[in-house]
Protein backbone atom coordinates (compact mmCIF):
# COMPACT_ATOMS: atom_id res chain seq x y z
CA UNK A 1 0.00 0.00 0.00
CA UNK A 2 1.62 3.16 -0.78
CA UNK A 3 -0.27 5.59 1.91
CA UNK A 4 -1.36 5.44 5.61
CA UNK A 5 -4.80 6.48 4.92
CA UNK A 6 -6.37 7.61 8.46
CA UNK A 7 -10.67 6.29 8.79
CA UNK A 8 -11.26 10.28 8.68
CA UNK A 9 -9.64 11.22 5.39
CA UNK A 10 -11.09 7.77 4.03
CA UNK A 11 -14.66 9.24 4.57
CA UNK A 12 -13.74 12.17 3.39
CA UNK A 13 -12.82 10.37 0.02
CA UNK A 14 -16.22 8.45 0.07
CA UNK A 15 -18.12 11.76 0.84
CA UNK A 16 -16.29 13.96 -2.15
CA UNK A 17 -13.28 15.23 -3.40
CA UNK A 18 -10.16 15.47 -0.54
CA UNK A 19 -8.17 18.95 -0.60
CA UNK A 20 -4.64 19.20 -1.13
CA UNK A 21 -3.63 19.67 2.35
CA UNK A 22 -5.46 16.96 3.67
CA UNK A 23 -3.83 14.80 0.94
CA UNK A 24 -0.38 16.44 1.17
CA UNK A 25 -0.44 15.53 5.15
CA UNK A 26 -1.14 12.05 4.10
CA UNK A 27 1.57 11.64 1.86
CA UNK A 28 3.81 13.62 4.06
CA UNK A 29 3.24 11.18 7.27
CA UNK A 30 2.93 8.20 4.89
CA UNK A 31 5.91 8.49 2.57
CA UNK A 32 8.48 10.42 5.07
CA UNK A 33 11.65 10.01 3.10
CA UNK A 34 10.27 10.86 -0.59
CA UNK A 35 8.52 14.43 1.79
CA UNK A 36 11.95 14.92 3.63
CA UNK A 37 13.53 14.72 -0.03
CA UNK A 38 11.36 16.59 -1.91
CA UNK A 39 10.77 19.45 0.89
CA UNK A 40 14.27 19.58 1.27
CA UNK A 41 14.95 19.98 -1.93
CA UNK A 42 12.53 23.31 -2.59
CA UNK A 43 14.15 25.24 1.03
CA UNK A 44 16.93 24.76 -0.93
CA UNK A 45 16.04 25.47 -4.17
CA UNK A 46 14.26 28.79 -2.37
CA UNK A 47 17.52 29.06 -0.40
CA UNK A 48 20.55 29.00 -3.29
CA UNK A 49 18.03 30.09 -6.05
CA UNK A 50 19.34 29.13 -9.44
CA UNK A 51 17.63 27.02 -12.22
CA UNK A 52 16.81 23.78 -10.38
CA UNK A 53 17.78 21.67 -6.96
CA UNK A 54 18.36 18.30 -7.68
CA UNK A 55 19.39 15.22 -5.75
CA UNK A 56 21.94 12.28 -6.77
CA UNK A 57 22.57 10.75 -3.73
CA UNK A 58 20.97 7.13 -3.56
CA UNK A 59 18.36 6.44 -1.11
CA UNK A 60 19.59 4.58 2.18
CA UNK A 61 17.52 1.18 1.95
CA UNK A 62 14.87 0.00 -0.49
CA UNK A 63 12.78 1.20 1.42
CA UNK A 64 13.00 4.86 1.01
CA UNK A 65 13.82 4.30 -2.78
CA UNK A 66 10.65 2.53 -2.93
CA UNK A 67 8.74 5.89 -1.34
CA UNK A 68 10.40 7.77 -3.82
CA UNK A 69 9.36 5.65 -6.90
CA UNK A 70 5.79 6.13 -5.15
CA UNK A 71 5.38 9.42 -5.03
CA UNK A 72 6.61 10.34 -8.43
CA UNK A 73 5.20 7.40 -9.98
CA UNK A 74 1.48 9.21 -8.90
CA UNK A 75 0.08 12.06 -11.05
CA UNK A 76 -2.30 12.55 -7.92
CA UNK A 77 0.30 12.25 -5.46
CA UNK A 78 3.05 13.96 -7.78
CA UNK A 79 0.74 16.64 -8.92
CA UNK A 80 -0.75 17.58 -5.18
CA UNK A 81 3.01 18.06 -3.85
CA UNK A 82 3.70 19.88 -7.54
CA UNK A 83 0.56 22.73 -6.51
CA UNK A 84 1.75 22.49 -2.61
CA UNK A 85 5.21 23.89 -3.18
CA UNK A 86 4.78 25.88 -6.15
CA UNK A 87 7.05 23.73 -8.54
CA UNK A 88 7.69 21.10 -10.91
CA UNK A 89 8.93 18.13 -10.17
CA UNK A 90 11.16 15.88 -12.26
CA UNK A 91 12.73 12.70 -12.26
CA UNK A 92 15.37 10.18 -13.51
CA UNK A 93 16.46 6.78 -12.91
CA UNK A 94 15.84 6.02 -9.18
CA UNK A 95 16.59 8.63 -6.85
CA UNK A 96 17.57 11.64 -8.88
CA UNK A 97 14.92 14.13 -8.17
CA UNK A 98 14.83 17.40 -8.94
CA UNK A 99 12.53 20.27 -8.46
CA UNK A 100 12.08 23.52 -11.03
CA UNK A 101 10.57 26.94 -10.34
CA UNK A 102 8.99 26.38 -13.45
CA UNK A 103 8.07 23.54 -15.80
CA UNK A 104 8.42 25.76 -19.12
CA UNK A 105 12.21 26.78 -18.03
CA UNK A 106 15.09 25.40 -20.82
CA UNK A 107 16.46 23.97 -17.48
CA UNK A 108 13.46 21.81 -17.04
CA UNK A 109 12.57 20.91 -20.86
CA UNK A 110 16.55 19.93 -20.87
CA UNK A 111 16.11 17.61 -17.94
CA UNK A 112 13.87 15.75 -19.09
CA UNK A 113 14.95 14.75 -22.79
CA UNK A 114 15.87 11.19 -23.57
CA UNK A 115 19.67 12.64 -23.84
CA UNK A 116 19.89 13.71 -20.57
CA UNK A 117 18.49 10.17 -19.36
CA UNK A 118 20.92 8.48 -21.12
CA UNK A 119 23.97 10.75 -19.80
CA UNK A 120 22.75 10.28 -15.93
CA UNK A 121 22.85 6.05 -16.46
CA UNK A 122 25.74 4.55 -14.80
CA UNK A 123 26.51 0.76 -14.48
CA UNK A 124 25.65 1.43 -10.61
CA UNK A 125 21.98 2.29 -11.36
CA UNK A 126 21.23 -0.62 -13.82
CA UNK A 127 18.95 -2.68 -11.43
CA UNK A 128 17.69 0.34 -9.15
Amino acid sequence: MSLDVTPELLETAKQGEVGDAEFVECIKTSLPYAWDMVSGLVARLQVDGGEFADNETPPPDEQARGQLLRVLASDAMRGALERYFGVRLAFQNCHRVAVFPDGGSDAYRTFVTPREQILNQSPELRDC
